[in-house]
């Protein structure tokens, strides 16, 4: 009778979370400082949306499927092609393709993204409270920037050019508090897990 034998294997793939989190959060604070009125719109915020905020965020969603995990998938894939169709938004309609979208039609587009962030924020209450914080603000700077479409009112949009900056930087926060406190082997930037 043959002896039995058993193989253990185990997930050596990196954790692709800081790469989309930091993408999305650099990406999203870059934006947001040209809706505040800091800085103007230009090639390099738009640059950002195709080549970081979009492509990185892709093959950060692309990896986490690898690693199993259907929140981060969902969750990077998505803003990654958000920040490519933003993109395109702004850079079809100047390149002649197609009308600018109306004012409704933009309403509507952050409408549905700020519906389906919430629906992934309901599901940070399993991960960590640096994510409910990212995914919170997310939510509530779509609603704040449908808003200011809908109204014309540039001191929504404006407001929402601030609050768009915090949350970008928590994203940032919570990409960093991942790396570091792999790198130490121990919480160094704490980012609230869940118990």
């Amino acid at each position: 009778m043959s002896e039995t034998t058993f193989v253990s294997l185990k997930e050596n793939t990196a954790n692709p979370a800081p790469l989309g989190l930091l993408a999305f959060g650099m990406t999203t604070v870059l934006l947001n400082l040209h809706n505040a009125g800091f800085i103007e719109m230009s090639p390099m915020i738009l640059s950002m949306g195709i080549f970081y905020g979009g492509t990185a965020q892709v093959i950060a969603g692309i990896i986490e499927a690898k690693k199993n995990n259907t929140f981060g998938l969902t969750a990077f894939t998505s803003y990654g092609f958000f920040w490519l169709t933003l993109v395109g938004l702004i850079v079809m309609p100047k390149l002649g393709w197609f009308p600018a979208p109306t004012k409704a039609s933009m309403v509507a587009f952050l409408v549905m993204w700020g519906i389906f962030t919430f629906l992934l924020f309901l599901g940070t209450f399993k991960i960590n409270r640096a994510l409910q914080f990212v995914f919170a603000s997310l939510t509530i700077l779509f609603f704040l920037l449908a808003a200011g479409d809908a109204t014309g009112n540039e001191s929504i949009s404006k407001f929402a050019g601030y609050e768009g900056i915090i949350c970008g930087a928590s994203a940032i926060y919570t990409g960093v508090a991942q790396v570091l406190n792999e790198l130490h082997g121990r919480v160094v930037w704490p980012i609230g897990p869940v118990a």
